[in-house]
């Protein structure tokens, strides 16, 4: 079985290659392709360097899948975060998805956010029912969000809630 570890400088490249394996499928991610090897340094050392939830899971060395939950920068929307995540193709429906986004789930708890939230395409069936599967609640649905390759597709738009420690009130 693959390890789901923290990612690390030694990652960055395997995650840039499995970014674009992922992506060039033009089903599942936003892009279509990776961006350049130098966004992805960036991106995953300031992630490094701010402590933020990006797990990938590794196989001989090799990056076969990422997830990542990235905080809002926006006044008043810092106790949210927005899921990225994927799986190279061939090692899909081997639970990858519900180990790499439960490993980023409770760094993200730990790390002070209390909601968690993501888009995801109408029709990727597998990924739904796995964000239920962890407590995702749908939100809303963007219809025709995409148009790509002469088709539309529909964003849902799901969240799960960090369940709040209550405090009883006294009479």
């Amino acid at each position: 079985m693959p390890k789901i570890v923290p990612i690390s400088y030694e990652h960055i490249a395997g995650f840039h290659v499995a970014l674009g394996c992922v992506a060039r499928e033009r089903k599942y991610l936003a892009q279509v392709d990776a961006p350049s090897l130098e966004w992805a340094t960036e991106f995953v050392s300031n992630n490094i360097r701010k402590n933020i939830s990006q797990f990938v899971a590794v196989e001989n060395d090799a990056v076969i899948g990422w997830c990542d939950i990235i905080p809002s920068h926006r006044v008043g929307f810092g106790h949210s975060g927005s899921v990225g995540m994927g799986i190279v193709k061939e090692w899909r429906g081997k639970g990858l998805g519900k180990a790499l986004l439960s490993a980023c789930i409770q760094k993200a708890f730990d790390n002070g956010l209390t909601r968690i939230e993501l888009e995801v395409y109408a029709d990727n069936m597998n990924a739904i029912e796995l964000y239920r599967h962890l407590g995702f609640m749908e939100e809303g649905l963007k219809r025709q969000a995409r148009f790509l390759d002469g088709q539309y597709q529909d964003l849902l738009i799901m969240a799960l809630i960090r369940p709040m420690h209550r405090v009883p009130l006294i009479p």
